[in-house]
């Protein structure tokens, strides 16, 4: 058993790989695979050393990465720890972190038992028309400019517009909503634009609360008044966390894995052939994309209220924890070639974790597999022979920074419809896979 998980020998390669993750070295960001995988092997629950200073335990091996997702010794609710919220997120308890993400039972059993409304499967399937043309509808300005960036043009706009649909945000003020959840994402984790970081979450917390009072005085079959009116229905300043939460992580979860998938997919031309060939097999290939490069790389924090034993390294209390969904879905005890991208790969749902596992399941999983599964399906039919635009051959532009939850692109530069030699019609060999 180790305390502290202090690197056996001073091995120096492994503790540049630990020091590799810690600091969100640009070539760790880029492909973070071999690393996790010396790590699975050689310190499968390694303490990191990040820029906030928490000490923090980074578990990587899938056994205990989806024992950890249930784990009630490793908290969420983070008023348990709140001198670690501090030295994290800044200096104040923001209310719009006190929502079902940061939220242990039986107060996240409340909440979930009221928004599970919002994503029950006739709810969702209900939505794949409109889903459908939205999509549709940023394809044919795509269409525009053979050249585009796909995050910009698709990946970003397709979530967001199903999420202010689904609650009730008119469009003429969504460009304010969203200039403002900007502000908020470049300035959550830096000390230096803490007062920026405070005025765009109070404009948030106060425009939410009005798009809330709305609702409470012109009820509708919508989302916003199913919660009011439900059984158990929320305060308003739960609403208003609520609506916050659902839009900050849902919008940039689909976005980044919509870029994922295709810029997967590019990479291995025989794969997406067979989509191609035959787009029944996308709803399970969504599944297998997921599992291969998914855009949820580490859960968010959780604490440890008592010390806790996992694969022999003791995690002290209070300590941070987090846990590497992308690791876990690459490890080769649990996934035959795991490395391998198979869009033929069956049976994974419910077992890969990039939905998560366990109380904190995501929530919007259904709605994220459906915007998925339409996204993929209308750009293969409308662009079956895209391509990496040259220049792009390395993989596009990934997110730079330390180890964090979103793995996924700045840009995704394609060409819709390439130049062939006639009687040319096979896919040109695209991006090498990492």
């Amino acid at each position: 058993m180790t305390q502290g998980n202090v690197v056996p020998n001073g091995d120096r390669a492994l503790q540049d790989l630990v020091s590799a993750v810690s600091k969100g070295a640009p070539e760790f960001r880029e492909c973070p695979y071999p690393v996790y995988a010396a790590l699975r092997a050689q310190d499968p629950v390694c303490r990191l050393t990040p820029a906030h200073g928490v000490e923090t335990y980074l578990i990587t091996r899938y056994d205990d990465a989806r024992d950890a997702l249930s784990d009630p010794r490793f908290s969420k609710n983070m008023r348990g720890a709140i001198d670690t919220y501090h030295a994290v997120f800044g200096s104040f308890f923001d209310a719009l972190d006190d929502n079902i993400l940061f939220a242990d039972p039986p107060e996240h059993t409340r909440l979930r038992r009221v928004l599970r409304r919002a994503f029950t499967p006739g709810r969702v399937e209900a939505m794949r028309p409109r889903i459908t043309e939205i999509t549709e509808e940023l394809l044919r300005e795509c269409r525009k400019s053979n050249r585009v960036d796909l995050m910009s043009a698709l990946a970003f706009p397709l979530p967001v517009a199903v999420l202010c649909e689904l609650m009730g945000i008119r469009e003429a003020d969504r460009p304010d909503i969203l200039e403002q959840f900007g502000v908020v994402t470049r300035s959550r984790f830096n000390p230096a634009l803490k007062a920026e970081l405070k005025a765009a979450e109070e404009w948030l917390q106060r425009r939410l609360g009005e798009l809330v009072s709305h609702a409470r005085l012109h009820p509708s079959d919508g989302f916003l008044s199913d919660l009011i009116t439900a059984e158990d229905g929320l305060d308003d300043a739960e609403l208003v966390a609520s609506m916050w939460v659902l839009f900050f992580a849902g919008h940039k979860t689909t976005a980044f894995q919509i870029g994922n998938s295709i810029l997967g997919l590019l990479a291995h031309p025989d794969q997406l052939d067979l989509l191609r060939r035959d787009p029944s097999l996308i709803p399970d290939a969504v599944e297998e994309l997921v599992r291969f490069d998914g855009s949820v790389e580490t859960s968010t924090f959780r604490y440890a209220t008592e010390d806790a034993d996992i694969a022999g390294t003791v995690i002290p209390r209070g300590a941070l924890v987090q846990i590497a969904l992308n690791s876990a879905n690459r490890d080769h005890e649990r996934f035959e070639s795991a490395d391998v991208l198979d869009v033929t790969r069956v049976g994974i749902r419910g077992t890969q974790l990039g939905f998560g596992h366990g109380t904190h399941y995501c929530l919007g999983a259904p709605l994220a597999r459906l915007e998925l599964e339409i996204a993929l399906a209308c750009l293969l039919r409308e662009f079956p022979e895209m391509e990496l635009a040259e220049g792009e051959e390395s993989g596009g532009a990934w997110l730079k920074g330390p180890v964090a939850a979103f793995r996924g692109l700045e840009r995704l530069q394609v060409v819709l419809e390439p130049e062939r030699p006639a009687g040319d019609l096979a896919m040109a060999p695209t991006a090498t896979a990492k």
